[in-house]
């Protein structure tokens, strides 16, 4: 069975302490199961049709939004370019023509 590497400076010398690894070279130690655990937890970005998202895809917007503090709406079929996903309240983080940066949810976009 090989060890991963350390997360904090990239050595390949880790070993077992109990339930920790440990890297000699560092001294950094990390709980075992935060490894399994991370392995699995790998966050998936899907739209409202179940399609996997990816930075930089475009989307279209499947409903009308409401611009929150503005009577601005932005319009079904409004497309959106180059997104970046992040974690939080909001999945994509994008620029719209006309609008600016702003925020949106995964479930009201379908991929282009």
């Amino acid at each position: 069975m090989s060890l991963p590497a350390c997360p904090k400076c990239g050595s390949e010398y880790t070993y077992e302490d109990g339930a920790m690894f440990v890297c000699p070279e560092c001294a950094h130690e990390w709980p075992q199961q935060a490894a399994a655990v991370a392995d699995e937890a790998a966050r998936v970005w899907r739209d409202a049709h179940g399609n996997v998202l990816v930075d930089g895809d475009s989307v279209t917007l499947i409903k009308d939004l409401k611009l929150k503090g503005s009577s601005t709406v932005i319009k079904v079929g409004t497309k959106v370019r180059n997104i970046r996903l992040i974690d939080g309240d909001h999945d994509i983080d994008c620029k719209i023509d006309g609008i600016g940066a702003m925020q949106l949810k995964t479930e009201f976009v379908k991929k282009a």
